[in-house]
């Protein structure tokens, strides 16, 4: 049933709703309010309205206000949406606002709704209907975070919509009878209380990134720390959507020790996890990997260095310990590359040295070795994109009409081979490897489109399905080096979306044809338009793209579709970007005005070739 907003409470928005107890954390704050006279920390404060559009700083706490007495159901629903978002232990202020058997039964933590803005409260039943005053509360949902942490994107922005029984409690005082099954939250208070991690699994002997997102503080439920949260993610399990094509080395129904709520780093550096009996018999191998998985996962949680992570058993014996190169070995990466790549003025596929610490020059760029480079062979070919290999040995390349793609060796001359693939509308994308040394390529004919896998980038392609394209055409691509995401710009409809798949093999290898990709996900729904796209270390995406009325920038987000805060200084230019996977290396972009261009770690743009095009790094 949908009634018009109450006028005499207006529609009330859950960002200007009842009042929070706002109370600042370290001298950051302080910072900025020297000119207002902030001279020592206080240890109480006085009650201010906070409104959730404002983005409130991540190192304020924000606690609820309880119900006051005689509170009328508007202001009941209004105080409890605003409590939702306080740091309370146990969310003890929310649940102030609830009927007893209500607040017991309560589970805040079963998931998070993420609204682009914030929450409309609307009258549909009075105070003298005999079941009690209804409310329904909506929104424009902009995500879902599910009870593994893991954030889903809602692609069509769908609308939310809950409606909120009140009844009078014995003391005759309106409480709710039938809260939201979980949390609420705006997209700025989401920001506030919750931080994107990863947690790390394997998928073929690679360690493979799965994001999600944890409490910026100690969480109300369970009263444990950020770390103490992402391990004990870890330990429940993939996310539902990277399930399918991960797996865990800590054996089902492991957890953290009962009773465990923090965990940090000892004066060796060394990270000490106490796990329940389920893993005190595990073998060794099975262990490091497990102890790998941990390392990954808790090392970019703060700036402590981390050197080694020991797997304690439930009686407190050590189980396993790895070093940072123990994990390295075990988590199987990717080679760190030698050469960045991209296509000259000429049409030739040229190479450039990676030794970043020159920052006052760089040496020329040197035509690749190989059939593309031998007079009579391929010297003639005229590239119009290239991939290369991880190990810097073959690299694929699509003529400039985009009619053929060629796979040539970057290590011993030859004949140009012949064409593995072929497309009538002369429309083949650019390629792109994985490191299992799968070539990857679309075809965007028209009457014909279609995405290919060339396994091992020799034979047959095999056609690969794609669920959910829904007759989009896939305009670029680029597998994650795990091998088991895609990313795929589709153009329908006259606009491009960016969209992250999830690549099934079937258990059998020889069958290379059932390979396929599955679900779909929005990978920048808050961009009006995609330019183009790169992997990045992390298990993120490079994104150029163009928000709502804004400019084009360049936006890390992560593999899950959430906006990462982070953004590339002075990219308003750039119409292409590649990124390594080692964070050492320079992100590199190309420039209408200005060619080839590289971004060194902690410098600024220059111009590394002047015309040119199809930056690409290995993979």
């Amino acid at each position: 049933m949908d009634a018009e907003p109450d006028p005499t409470t207006s529609p009330a928005r859950r960002d200007r709703g009842a009042r929070r107890l706002t109370v600042a954390l370290g001298s950051a704050l302080c910072g900025a309010l020297l000119a207002s006279g902030c001279a020592s920390m206080p240890d109480h404060g006085e009650i201010t309205e906070v409104q959730a559009s404002q983005g409130v700083d991540s190192q304020v706490r924000v606690f609820g206000v309880p119900p006051s007495d005689k509170a009328t159901p508007p202001e009941i629903v209004d105080g409890f949406l605003e409590a939702m978002t306080s740091d309370d232990p146990q969310l003890e202020t929310a649940r102030k606002y609830l009927t007893e058997e209500a607040a017991k039964s309560w589970k805040p933590s079963s998931a998070t709704t993420v609204l682009s803005g914030g929450i409309t409260r609307i009258s549909v039943q009075g105070e003298k209907d005999p079941e009690g005053p209804r409310f329904k509360v909506t929104g424009k949902r902009l995500a879902t975070v599910d009870e593994r942490s893991a954030y889903q994107p809602d692609a069509g922005g769908g609308r939310y919509e809950e409606f909120i029984q009140l009844v009078q409690d014995k003391n005759k005082q309106w409480r709710i009878a039938a809260p939201p099954g979980g949390l609420v939250l705006s997209e700025s208070d989401f920001q506030r209380i919750f931080r994107p991690v990863n947690k790390y699994y394997f998928a073929d002997g690679t360690l493979v990134a799965d994001p999600v997102y944890v409490r910026q503080r100690t969480d109300p439920d369970t009263r444990m720390d950020p770390m103490t949260q992402t391990v004990r993610s870890l330990l429940a399990g993939p996310s539902k959507w990277l399930g399918p094509v991960v797996a865990s080395n800590f054996p089902t129904g492991t957890e953290l020790r009962e009773g465990t709520k923090s965990l940090s780093y000892d004066g060796q550096n060394t990270l000490r996890v106490p796990l329940n009996e389920k893993a005190d018999n595990v073998a060794h191998p099975q262990c490091q990997k497990m102890a790998t998985q941990l390392f990954y996962t808790v090392r970019d949680m703060t700036t402590s260095r981390l050197d080694r992570v020991e797997l304690l058993r439930s009686d407190g014996s050590s189980l396993c310990a790895v070093t940072e190169g123990a994990a390295s070995t075990i988590a199987n990466r990717v080679p760190s590359s030698r050469f960045q790549y991209y296509v000259d003025k000429d049409r030739r596929l040229v190479r450039m040295s990676l030794a970043v610490e020159k920052e006052d020059q760089q040496d020329p760029a040197e035509p690749v070795p190989g059939p593309l480079s031998t007079a009579g062979a391929g010297a003639a070919f005229r590239v119009g994109s290239a991939a290369v290999t991880y190990d810097e040995r073959r690299a694929a390349v699509v003529s400039e009409d985009g009619h053929a793609l060629h796979v040539v060796s970057l290590t011993t001359a030859g004949p140009m081979p012949a064409a593995l693939l072929t497309s009538k509308a002369n429309k083949l994308t650019a390629p792109s490897w994985d490191a299992r040394g799968d070539l990857w390529i679309a075809d965007q004919d028209p009457q014909n489109p279609g995405l290919y896998r060339v396994p091992g980038g020799t034979g047959t392609p095999a056609r690969v399905d794609v669920a959910g394209l829904d007759n989009g055409q896939i305009s670029q691509l680029r597998v994650s080096s795990d091998g088991v995401r895609i990313a795929l710009l589709v153009s329908k409809d006259g606009r491009k979306n960016l969209y992250i798949g999830r690549i099934e093999r079937p258990e059998d290898k020889a069958d290379a044809a059932t390979v396929s990709v599955r679900e779909l996900r929005p990978a920048a729904p808050q961009m009006a338009s995609v330019t183009a796209m790169s992997w990045a270390p992390r298990g993120r995406l490079l994104v150029i793209g163009r928000e709502n009325g804004g400019v084009v920038q360049a936006r890390y987000v992560l593999a899950d579709g959430s906006m990462v805060a982070a953004s590339l200084p002075g990219a308003t230019g750039l119409t292409e970007v590649a990124a390594s996977e080692d964070e050492k290396k320079p992100v590199v972009g190309r420039s209408e005005e200005d060619g080839i261009v590289w971004l060194p770690p902690g410098a600024q743009w220059r111009t590394a070739a002047a015309g040119g095009k199809g930056p690409v790094y290995p993979g």
